[in-house]
């Protein structure tokens, strides 16, 4: 089962966007727009609607979830036996393109990570076909399709695919998963450090426009940041929430 909402943080592009777990789930994403199916429903249904977890195999101490600043880049923080490791998530703003990006920085000691990947498109209705590409592997069902592409080794699982990896401390892992309609070619991979730089200076950029200075300042910048990422970019809309 998914976890709480209010355990949930949200990233998003300005035309969808995703809910991730403090636990390192991503449990819901519709894509390529808000009103689109969702490939990732668990946060509705169970792990087998279709979800994205990035965790540590051993047992964890402490997970504390926030944003990095007046933005709509999500960190968490991770202790477990062994070490501790931070969880980077953001959905570049690239034009049409909708891409997740994940970033796992290693903290402190070494950490062995499992992902599990298991895209449903449809709200979870839709198995798709997984086939090993360059770099990656791609998902494809209909006229939908996706493509995580990483610096681990990753394999087919029981329901998609998953990986076994370790992270020291000081070192950067990324994934990255791009979805695009299945009669078009897959998008080229980005530079995830770089997006992650360009993400983070839009929204401090956006957000520094504000002059409130107030007693309840950070709940009010807070709020703005929501209100703009559940705008839709091209007509200027705000959809009620990011869920169905």
């Amino acid at each position: 089962m998914s976890a709480r909402i209010e355990d949930y943080g949200l990233i998003g592009n300005m035309r969808t966007s995703a809910l991730v777990s403090s636990a390192g789930s991503v449990d819901w994403l519709c894509a390529p727009r808000f009103d689109s199916d969702a490939c990732f429903a668990a946060l509705v249904g169970y792990d087998e609607h279709g979800r994205w977890a990035l965790r540590p195999t051993t047992a964890v101490r402490e997970r504390r979830q926030r944003y990095r600043g007046d933005t709509l880049v999500l960190e968490t923080d991770v202790e477990c036996d062994g070490g501790a490791v931070r969880l980077i998530e953001l959905m570049p703003l690239v034009g049409e393109r909708c891409d997740v990006i994940r970033i796992v920085e290693g903290l402190e000691g070494e950490v062995e990570m499992e992902m599990l990947l298991d895209v449903r498109f449809g709200y979870g209705a839709n198995t798709p076909w997984v086939s090993q590409v360059d770099g990656g592997f791609s998902f494809v069902s209909g006229p939908d399709a996706a493509v995580v592409r990483g610096g681990i080794a990753m394999e087919r699982s029981s329901r998609g695919v998953s990986s076994l990896f370790r992270v020291k401390r000081g070192e950067r892992i990324a994934l990255q998963l791009g979805l695009y309609p299945s009669h078009q070619r897959a998008p080229v991979a980005l530079d995830a450090d770089a997006e992650l730089a360009r993400t983070e200076d839009w929204w401090r950029q956006w957000s520094g426009r504000c002059r409130y200075q107030g007693r309840w300042r950070e709940p009010v910048m807070r709020s703005l940041i929501t209100l703009k990422a559940l705008t839709y970019e091209p007509t200027g809309g705000i959809v009620a929430a990011p869920t169905t």
